[in-house]
């Protein structure tokens, strides 16, 4: 019984030493919203909208058009990094590296519609978001189709998705798993790893009301979700 009190007591001893455990720092993601070229008037709505979704996807969202929070001590803050509607040569040379490691070391990234519209003499930026934005038409409806509707970005589709929105072509075909499509050769979202990293772009997100759509709402969750590393996914090249 002796022996047993102060087995009792050295363990209390112990567990009151070791102090309370603290809290796991919280998930952050970074918007970053700078443009160069054409400005899309949807950036604030999408901005307000990946708040919102912050509040029930499990992460923090800090958004800003400031090319110096590009930075490797910054960024190191951050699980997903997203690219909303970007336009022109946003970064220079020491943020370009900084944004290239920090995909490569493990960082998420997200693109969003006009993110293809950028940086195009940065041969890493061409493969991080897949491809490069050549043209668009009208803003029409439009019937996608659901290639894969296992990633968390698409699950919550059908096999088809009619909406109306500007449709994105391309310069090159992406070297991606591609998600959306709206035939065999135009593709419009995909997700791929770079590096230690997760890259993850949609060419959906041009008028305004976009952001309020339920399912495209749906969609920019999982493809943040993803590319945080919150929840998993198989992004593997096709």
């Amino acid at each position: 019984m002796v022996r047993l009190f102060f087995a009792v007591m050295s363990l209390l001893v112990l567990i009151g030493c070791s102090g309370p455990v603290p809290a796991p720092a919280p998930v952050r993601v970074l918007v970053f919203t700078r443009t160069a070229g054409f400005r899309h008037d949807s950036i604030p709505a999408g901005v307000a909208a990946i708040r919102d979704l912050g509040t029930t996807g499990g992460y923090q969202v800090d958004a800003t058009d400031d090319a110096g929070a590009i930075g490797t001590a910054n960024l190191r803050r951050y699980r997903a990094v997203v690219f909303l509607s970007t336009t022109g040569d946003l970064l220079d040379s020491a943020q370009q590296q900084a944004l290239e490691g920090y995909v490569e070391g493990g960082g998420g990234f997200v693109g969003v519609h006009a993110a293809a519209d950028a940086e195009y003499g940065w041969p890493f930026y061409g493969q991080l978001v897949g491809a490069w934005f050549a043209s668009h038409g009208a803003v029409e409806p439009g019937r996608i189709e659901v290639v894969d509707r296992r990633h968390p970005a698409t699950a919550q589709l059908g096999a088809t998705w009619t909406r109306t929105d500007e449709w994105y072509s391309f310069r090159s075909r992406p070297q991606a798993h591609v998600l959306l499509r709206l035939d065999a050769d135009h593709p419009l979202a995909w997700c791929h790893v770079v590096g230690s990293g997760r890259s993850f772009y949609t060419a959906l997100g041009h008028p305004v009301a976009a952001f309020a759509e339920p399912a495209l709402r749906a969609h920019l969750q999982g493809a943040i979700r993803w590319a945080a590393g919150l929840v998993p996914a198989d992004c593997g090249t096709e």
